[in-house]
């Protein structure tokens, strides 16, 4: 009961006092990783964005009250299992104060980031239920204490790292204790989505890769990452044609999504600066730095698409420079 002695009561009469009366609205980015080369450490921030209504509901039973508009109807799950509140729990632990039996959310999402498309909507769920944790406990999270615990739920750092701290970041992972730089993403860069009908297992699209690979596709790999991350650091653009140019992992993929080869080259072949598949797949992304260009690259994919009989559609969408961010109502 409220104002219980011992630890257990101190700390659910602390919950109460912090949660009571308190809404927030989180908004979190979509991400496009890899870019080509750069297998799990370079990502980058996108202007399509998730964003979710959060209230607290103490003494509820701890039920979960969701309600999605959006990508995701249907197929999110309504308790803990729920990226978010997994997420948004996590955090709140990290206070070093148990949850109090019977806390539960309400929870309304409008999702414009599609799922299993290879454009980070776990990691856009995840960092949004940290950040959402973070604001609750007055800010007590660093960036690297989120990070860390993003990358401890979705298995890798570069999409949170994206949705995280917004525009590029180039990520450590590998050592259990993510580390990320980021910088912002020149302003005349767009992004060509070609976003097919067809969802691709992330599991699935990393069980196909090889446990080794040649030494040489190793060293090519990474020159064209640090003459990649140099490049855009510098706003040179053109170096993307470098960047997404990959060895380690699209060649393995493309097995089993067997349209990318195609995709890719219609998209070069109509000027785009680069273009790779985004994160696991199934979106195919291409870069552009002119408007006319990019909705030519846009159509160039969708008649490569069709010619092989996969359905889907184009966004073009630029870069975000924004993190993840927490307003309180």
């Amino acid at each position: 009961m409220v104002g219980s002695t011992g630890p257990r009561g101190r700390a659910r009469t602390g919950w109460i006092e912090r949660l009571a009366g308190r809404r927030l609205i989180v908004e979190a980015p979509a991400t496009t990783a890899n870019l080509g080369a750069g297998y799990d450490c370079l990502a980058l921030a996108l202007e399509i964005v998730n964003r979710t209504e959060l209230e607290p509901l103490p003494d509820s039973g701890g039920r979960i009250e969701l309600a999605v508009e959006g990508d995701g109807v249907g197929e999110l799950p309504a308790d803990r299992s729920n990226r978010f509140v997994a997420a948004l729990e996590m955090g709140l632990r990290r206070s070093g104060d148990s949850l109090p039996d019977g806390l539960g959310w309400s929870i309304r999402m409008r999702n414009e980031v599609p799922l299993a498309r290879g454009l980070g909507s776990s990691a856009t769920a995840t960092v949004g239920g940290l950040v959402a944790a973070n604001v609750l406990l007055d800010r007590v999270l660093t960036p690297a204490d989120l990070l860390a615990m993003a990358a401890e739920l979705e298995k890798h750092a570069d999409n949170a790292a994206a949705a995280l701290l917004g525009g590029f970041v180039v990520v450590d992972g590998a050592a259990g204790a993510p580390s990320a730089l980021r910088f912002d993403a020149p302003s005349a860069l767009r992004c060509v989505l070609f976003i097919p009908d067809r969802q691709l297992s992330t599991e699935a699209m990393r069980a196909c890769l090889p446990a080794a690979v040649p030494l040489a596709d190793a060293v090519t790999n990474l020159g064209r990452v640090a003459l990649g991350v140099a490049g855009l650091s510098q706003g040179r653009l053109e170096i993307l044609d470098r960047l997404t140019r990959d060895v380690l992992h699209e060649p393995y993929r493309a097995k089993l999504f067997p349209e990318l080869p195609a995709l890719v080259a219609a998209a070069r072949g109509a000027g785009a600066l680069g273009a790779c598949l985004s994160g696991a797949g199934s979106t195919v992304v291409a870069f552009s730095d002119s408007a006319s260009e990019a909705d030519a690259i846009g159509l160039a994919m969708m008649a490569a698409a069709e010619a092989a009989g996969l359905g889907g559609a184009v966004r073009v969408v630029g870069a975000r420079n924004l993190p993840a961010r927490v307003f309180e109502l």
